[in-house]
């Protein structure tokens, strides 16, 4: 997941944190959460700003005049981004892809094409999330929003049947995703475009290790209209009517 987590320095210590009462805080959180896939103009501009902002403070990218972050990555038909809002504001943002023989192009595959272009060939369904920022203030006032913002990938693995969800992270981020879903890094940190930071590279088996992942966090179950209300395409509603 992107250098995954700008505006998440507390990663390490709540991946510790998986007490009832964690679990209760988080359920709280989400009641008050409004997942929402970004389409419009102005909630993509809202995002690129708080991207840019989140990245400018950790020094990974270098300023610029239009104070706006993004890349072509966001345009493709296999890209879907997020924004993640509390009591309507805009709290962080996610985005993923997903890799399928249909569309197999991920940004993680541009970087670290010996590893993944062999999984792409053998027809795997790779998730690939990237683009994690948080506001803040609302990272500071609540605690349990690197949570909330990352259930997205899992339900995203869930939806699209995964067979690695991915993470491409700094290594100071690793902790969480090993903790969190189990993921493993396969190679050191290298060079990623648009960043100035080198990324590693994290997979995690997402059929081996789902039911593990649930038990652990029952905050990242979700319905199947939870999910279809976040990742299907006006098409594939079409196609589902149709059929």
């Amino acid at each position: 997941m992107r250098d995954a987590g700008a505006g998440m320095g507390r990663m390490g210590a709540l991946a510790r944190v998986t007490t009832t009462s964690f679990t209760e805080r988080v359920t709280r959180l989400l009641d008050r959460v409004d997942y929402r896939r970004v389409e419009s103009v102005e909630d993509r501009e809202a995002i690129y700003r708080l991207r840019y902002e989140a990245y400018l403070r950790e020094g990974t990218i270098q300023p610029n005049f239009t104070k706006r972050f993004s890349d072509n990555y966001d345009e493709m038909e296999n890209a879907w981004t997020f924004g993640i809002y509390i009591d309507n504001r805009l709290a962080s943002s996610f985005r993923l892809h997903v890799s399928t023989p249909e569309a197999p192009d991920i940004p993680a595959a541009h970087v670290f094409p010996d590893i993944l272009n062999p999984l792409i060939e053998g027809k795997k369904i790779l998730v690939d999330p990237t683009r994690f920022v948080a506001d803040p203030l609302s990272a500071r006032k609540f605690p349990e929003l690197p949570y909330v913002t990352v259930r997205i990938g899992h339900m995203a693995g869930e939806f699209f049947k995964a067979d690695y969800v991915l993470a491409t992270v700094r290594s100071e981020h690793q902790a969480f995703y090993k903790r969190v879903f189990g993921h493993r890094p396969v190679c050191p940190p290298r060079p990623y475009p648009t960043l100035t930071k080198p990324i590693a590279l994290m997979m995690v088996d997402a059929h081996s290790e789902r039911e593990h992942i649930l038990r652990r966090y029952p905050i990242f179950r979700s319905t199947q209209f939870e999910k279809r209300m976040l990742f299907e395409r006006p098409t594939q509603i079409a196609k589902r009517t149709a059929a």
